[in-house]
């Protein structure tokens, strides 16, 4: 990811043969998201992950009119993502920062064959890589399944010794303003158990939603955030 930065391939789309490229631009200049399953080999090989199953998505939109410090402002307001990212997120919490790297609280939920309730907490850092390109990473530290919610007996299962819908989650937002407004890109990567055949397009849809409903809820927010600077 930092070759990408070195090598001027910033957004993902950057490193595309340029006919390709200028329609995927043109696809999110309409308003359309760019969703896309990744996979990363060594030395030519899929990586092979003893009891897990990495799903790496990434996606792109493209917000029109706004501009690079409202987008930031969105995705580091932390203690705002349970209304932002609701019912995905449904508690959020800061509970730290030195002005650059801060440590938050999620509480996740999701549900696809069964209901899912995480305790999660994540380290997240932020840069200007220019003044039209910005950075904000997240790395899960902690993520506890939560067993009854909303229930007396609610409790944590211990950690990793659970029913491994979640592990680990990386995500990795990127931002560039050009062209009249905000290209936003986010790459997430999730560690779970192997999931059954059986299950596969369960899981392959979940994960496309799940990076449609983040960009979804970011544009969103951003362009509520502009409409409501211009009527001020």
């Amino acid at each position: 990811m930092r070759d990408d930065v070195r090598d001027d391939h910033f957004l993902y789309i950057d490193r595309l043969p340029p006919e390709h490229r200028a329609k995927i631009v043109a696809q999110l200049q309409r308003g359309e998201f760019f969703v896309e399953r990744l996979h990363t080999v060594e030395n030519g090989e899929q990586v092979h992950i003893p009891g897990g199953a990495v799903h790496h998505w990434i996606g792109i939109a493209f917000i029109p009119h706004a501009t690079f410090s409202q987008t930031l402002n969105v995705l580091q307001d932390y203690a705002k993502y349970q209304e932002v990212y609701k019912p995905d997120i449904q508690k959020s919490k800061l509970l730290e920062t030195d002005g650059k790297t801060s440590k938050i609280y999620f509480q996740l939920y999701k549900k696809s064959v069964v209901s899912v309730v995480l305790n999660a907490n994540f380290d997240a850092d932020s840069r200007h890589v220019s003044k039209t390109r910005g950075e904000s990473w997240s790395y899960s530290t902690r993520i506890a399944e939560v067993r009854n919610p909303g229930e007396p007996d609610e409790h944590e299962l211990p950690v990793g010794k659970d029913h491994g819908y979640l592990w680990r989650l990386n995500s990795y937002w990127r931002i560039e303003e050009k062209d009249g407004g905000v290209y936003l890109q986010v790459e997430s990567a999730a560690l779970t158990r192997p999931v059954p055949a059986i299950f596969g397009w369960i899981v392959h849809n979940l994960s496309r939603s799940v990076v449609t409903n983040l960009l979804n809820s970011t544009v969103k927010a951003v362009s509520d955030h502009g409409d409501s600077a211009a009527r001020f």
